[in-house]
């Protein structure tokens, strides 16, 4: 479907190693579970092209005939370090199959941050789909099937406990959102600090924070 932009064998052996996707687990829903880890894309070394053709190869094929969820961990999520960009994940949602999207149950999208928030909020819809669309295709639609998940506690609600692996940084996250609740909002830098010192004063608004889908 691609022939110019084959995975080589070590972009592959690249994403298999850094687990950026992964099958394993299920929702309380019995659908299985692709992890999708947004830290470990190394954006800058992977083009839409090459992500597009891994998973029409090593992903796809063992989805297609199974209801699936999508578990999204957007921690640690950088824009200059691994965020594809917009257009290119436009690219990539257009090139799924159709197969493969009709079986897609649900997105759990965890630790999303505001500005992810506000930009699928106002964008979503048509981000996930250009122009006039039928009630068969309002069905496909990923925005739809969102499912924002603040806290790891939140996240047991829907996938089962102890079948999903959890990286350390996540969760290292979450504890420091349970002590500094006011970087879901952008309204504090995440950057690491002494906890106990004084926090920021919510009525400011950290510009540092205010960065886009981070």
């Amino acid at each position: 479907m691609f022939p110019d932009h084959t995975v080589s064998d070590s972009e592959q052996q690249l994403i298999e190693k850094l687990e950026i996707f992964k099958i394993h687990g299920k929702d309380k829903h019995g659908n299985k579970i692709l992890r999708i880890i947004g830290k470990f894309l190394p954006a800058r070394n992977l083009s839409a092209e090459v992500l597009k053709n891994y998973l029409e190869e090593r992903v796809y094929p063992r989805l297609a005939k199974k209801r699936f969820a999508i578990l999204y961990v957007h921690t640690g999520v950088q824009r200059s370090e691994n965020f594809v960009g917009i257009s290119a994940l436009r690219s990539i949602y257009d090139a799924i199959p159709i197969n493969v999207k009709e079986n897609l149950q649900a997105v759990y999208f965890v630790h999303p941050g505001l500005q992810a928030r506000l930009f699928l909020a106002t964008f979503g819809r048509l981000f996930f789909h250009g122009g006039e669309i039928t009630t068969t295709q309002k069905a496909l639609l990923l925005y739809g099937k969102l499912r924002y998940v603040n806290r790891i506690d939140y996240l047991w609600e829907h996938v089962r406990r102890n079948e999903v692996e959890i990286p350390e940084f996540v969760i290292d996250h979450d504890e420091d959102l349970e002590y500094r609740p006011m970087m879901d909002y952008g309204l504090e830098s995440d950057h690491p600090r002494v906890y106990g010192a004084p926090a920021l004063d919510s009525s400011a608004v950290s510009m540092y924070s205010m960065r886009c889908i981070s």
